[in-house]
């Protein structure tokens, strides 16, 4: 079965253009006929010029029209748009590894060198070539020498480096310092920080930031000699590119104030969401860009600001969170839109370490950070027995934990502090202490820290089982997976959800930065199959516990409201919901 080389669903333009140029390597590399390497070359260049909706142009045929685009290669794409792929490239695909387009990722690896080092030492992916490059084998190559080599050999350094992704929390700090300096400079007006990161994905590729001005270049001049740069990709008058010392990529675009609007909504995307949108003002008649609104007759529709826009086409205002085309723009119509939950409805957090297991703060020190924050309540959440290797508390230090918790009640009052465990879920799902000093505890979260490769079912299993233990109040980093590390174990989760809600049992945003765990998209599911949510920083130190805000981010882009956050609850309420809890378990 022919592998899909795109998701048909959600590819656009810039994807079939990269295939397209794949396409003509792959050509080039086997020996075909230089008028065909030049077609599908060409045509992934005009694919990029092209304004237009790829998706509609195919429909219409007018992409047809388009030079470079004969019928061939229009059947192609018209292939990869319906399938995910087409004739030509699997059987290209067989024909050439993978590993030899990877190394066109390489500054300076041109289809050309690929080909020279594919046939004459056999080099088929970027650890070989690195391998003969360290060995001086590249140099000896016609055309290559010593220079070439050495280029050769920091292009894959600066691709390990430039192209990867980075989570948000790390992308977010090093926008804000640009963003900072960017829209307090003389001729700003508008601004905003875009793309995915406006959007609060988990991780991101690459920094948008977009403003509105009458002049543009004193503003590229600050941007493009700002110290964090290491390397200036462009400079223009609308765009400006570079990247800062730590890879990240920055674009930085100026738009006219009365493009502002549109330019802020495209350009915060998702792309999948800009075609709805776009799709929807087509229906209304108009046209719908960037770089305006424009009707039938080709006349502008001024709006001062994004809220205006959807106004126009019919629609309630959607916050960035939300633009993901999961079904935004339909309850946008339909008056339907959640309101979202806010930083402020959050009043404490659980499940924090301490010096007790292996936080480097102390109880009272994570207390006091917690009501500096503005927080009501904070919950201890250490490592249980099992947990040797991190601390884990015996159940002596459980009960000398409780005692320091009763202390500081009482001087902290009306602040409360909860007193939780973080429990392993041992390999048959048991919790880690006895059912009494379970007891002893306000709540516990249930987490899996040890023997991640079971199968699904019986992952699954593990898991359900905890849930069902009346102890258990909510489970922890529900998937194990580690963002640009480490994936999730394999577990049916919407039986764990389901499973979750039935029992009265959380199910945790951990909003440590690099987990995010549960992903947004499950976390709407929790809310669908009637559970809650409980948003944990898993916080290690007392500058940890704003992590939350990382969390609130997950829980809005899952379309959650304040009462379906446990963390919303009074002190009061919290305490009512764990001991009404426990007597529906029947704990003592």
């Amino acid at each position: 079965m022919p592998t899909r080389i795109v998701d048909p669903k959600t590819a656009n333009k810039d994807d079939i253009a990269r295939v397209l140029d794949d396409t003509a390597v792959m050509l080039e590399i086997t020996g075909a006929n230089p008028f065909r390497i030049r077609a599908f070359s060409n045509a992934a260049r005009s694919l990029e010029e092209t304004t237009e909706d790829l998706r509609e142009m195919v429909k219409s045929r007018e992409l047809l029209d388009v030079r470079g685009i004969g019928k061939g290669i229009f059947a192609d794409i018209e292939s990869l748009l319906t399938t995910g792929t087409f004739e030509l490239y699997e059987d290209l695909r067989k024909q050439v590894p993978a590993g030899v387009l990877a190394m066109l990722r390489i500054s300076g690896m041109g289809p050309k060198k690929v080909k020279l080092v594919y046939d004459e030492l056999g080099i088929k992916s970027v650890e070989e070539l690195e391998h003969a490059g360290r060995a001086g084998q590249l140099a000896d190559l016609p055309g290559f020498g010593e220079k070439t080599q050495t280029n050769i050999l920091s292009g894959i350094a600066r691709m390990r480096k430039y192209q990867s992704r980075f989570l948000y929390s790390d992308a977010f700090f090093q926008a804000n310092e640009i963003y900072d300096a960017i829209r307090v400079l003389p001729g700003v007006e508008q601004h905003i920080l875009g793309g995915s990161l406006r959007r609060r994905k988990e991780t991101i590729g690459d920094v948008d930031i977009l403003v509105s001005a009458d002049v543009s270049a004193p503003i590229m001049d600050v941007f493009t000699t700002l110290d964090q740069v290491a390397t200036v990709v462009a400079k223009g008058d609308t765009k400006s590119s570079v990247i800062l010392q730590t890879g990240i990529s920055v674009d930085l675009r100026v738009v006219k104030h009365e493009e502002f609007a549109f330019a802020s909504h495209y350009f915060t995307g998702s792309k999948r969401h800009n075609t709805e949108v776009r799709a929807r003002a087509k229906k209304l008649g108009y046209k719908l860009n960037e770089y305006g609104l424009f009707n039938d007759a080709g006349k502008p529709t001024p709006c001062k600001n994004e809220t205006a826009l959807f106004e126009t086409l019919g629609l309630a205002y959607i916050a960035p969170e939300l633009r993901e085309n999961t079904g935004e723009i339909e309850a946008a119509a339909s008056g339907t839109l959640p309101q979202l939950v806010e930083e402020s409805d959050i009043r404490g957090v659980f499940h924090c370490h301490t010096t007790y297991s292996d936080g480097r703060s102390t109880l009272s020190e994570m207390a006091e950070a917690a009501r500096t924050l503005g927080h009501k309540f904070f919950g201890t959440g250490d490592h249980s027995q099992t947990a040797v290797y991190a601390g884990g508390l015996t159940i002596e230090k459980v009960r000398e934990q409780r005692d320091e918790v009763d202390r500081l009640n009482e001087e902290m009052a009306p602040f409360v502090i909860f007193h939780g465990i973080e429990s392993d879920i041992l390999a048959d799902g048991a919790l880690d202490y006895p059912d009494d000093v379970l007891a002893s505890f306000d709540y516990i979260v249930a987490s899996i820290h040890s023997q991640f490769n079971m199968s699904e079912s019986e992952m699954t299993k593990r898991i359900v089982a905890a849930i069902e233990n009346p102890y258990t109040t909510m489970i922890g980093h529900p998937t194990g997976r580690v963002l640009l590390s480490r994936d999730g174990y394999n577990v049916n989760l919407q039986t764990l959800i389901d499973a979750a809600a039935a029992n009265e049992v959380c199910l945790e945003i951990n909003s440590y930065p690099n987990r995010l765990d549960l992903d947004w998209r499950h976390v709407r599911a929790v809310k669908e199959a009637g559970g809650a949510i409980v948003i944990n920083p898993d916080a290690h130190h007392t500058k940890d516990i704003e992590f939350y805000r990382y969390g609130v981010g997950v829980a809005r882009k899952g379309w959650l409201e304040k009462v379906d956050v446990l963390n919303s609850k009074t002190p009061s309420q919290l305490t009512k919901y764990f001991a009404a809890r426990r007597k529906r378990k029947g704990i003592s």
